[in-house]
């Protein structure tokens, strides 16, 4: 069985993405990993290039920030070239994104579960539970706004292509792929980083969503006025991102007593809790029993 690794990434350092530690996170249980370098403002290439691993690929490329290719689409254009530069004799591909980490207690499972799966070629995908932290690294958001599963391995199939704004994949024509759920958990960090750093990104994604009629902040992100619900994160860390956890430069506090749920969003929480169904939830694949 070979595993290929792939990402996209560009502004790191201007938009404080934690990649390396993203790409470290999967390594150990990669044959090769394909990183695509944007044309970036900072010296994110070069950030990449100081990663000491001979797994490492990486491919120079340019995005399309013109008008007509808005809302994202650029994400997940990005993703497919990283995909496509896999090995052609790599059985599993595991995309992880820039603000993504995976904790290495779960690297067995997923290893074993990418084997015992190898031969069943009906398996398209592998779906992986998400833990969405917000604010800083002591707190995960807790309201219905936060995904609860997504895919993160696919098979290397010519069929297989990143779908709307990079979150997932589909395979020709435009079908959902049919996954198997392991036990395996991907930490998002994406709305954990200095929070000047953050409105910049924002202010660049907006504009990718909605071009020149994009809000954009002339301010540092608040991330106590734009917390809705969170709870107290009390496991650990995985031990690659240990690092920039103390060199955080910034605080947030939150009293979860004052968590805001919507009416609407608290009956859905009380049936998921007694189901384990979520109402309304976008699923972009289909659950193999």
């Amino acid at each position: 069985m070979k595993v290929a690794g792939f990402t996209f990434i560009r502004n790191a350092i201007k938009f404080d993405f934690p990649v390396v530690e993203a790409i470290q996170s999967v390594l150990p249980i990669c044959d090769e990993f394909i990183v695509a370098v944007g044309d970036s403002e900072d010296g994110t290439l070069a950030l990449i290039q100081s990663i000491d691993s001979e797994k490492i690929r990486i491919i120079e490329t340019v995005w399309d920030m013109s008008p007509n290719n808005l809302k994202c689409n650029v994400f997940a254009q990005e993703t497919d070239k990283a995909f496509r530069a896999v090995s052609p004799d790599s059985d599993w591909c595991f995309y992880i994104q820039s603000d993504e980490i995976v904790h290495e207690k779960y690297l067995e499972n997923i290893k074993n579960a990418m084997q015992f799966h190898l031969k069943n070629l009906a398996v398209d995908g592998l779906l992986f539970r998400y833990k969405h932290f917000f604010g800083s690294y002591d707190y995960v958001g807790a309201s219905l706004r936060w995904y609860r599963n997504e895919v993160r391995i696919v098979r290397n199939r010519a069929d297989i292509f990143s779908y709307r704004d990079a979150q997932s994949f589909r395979k020709n024509p435009n079908n959902k792929l049919k996954v198997k759920a392991i036990d395996a958990e991907v930490y998002h960090y994406g709305y954990v980083r200095e929070p000047k750093s953050f409105a910049e990104k924002l202010n660049f994604q907006d504009k990718l969503y909605h071009g020149d009629t994009a809000k954009q902040r002339e301010e540092a992100y608040d991330f106590s006025k734009e917390a809705d619900a969170v709870y107290l994160f009390e496991g650990t860390h995985p031990k690659v991102i240990q690092e920039r956890i103390r060199k955080k430069t910034w605080d947030f506090n939150f009293d979860s007593s004052k968590n805001k749920f919507k009416f609407k969003d608290k009956i859905k929480m009380t049936i998921e809790r007694l189901t384990g169904h979520r109402l309304g939830e976008f699923k972009n694949y289909e659950v193999l029993k």
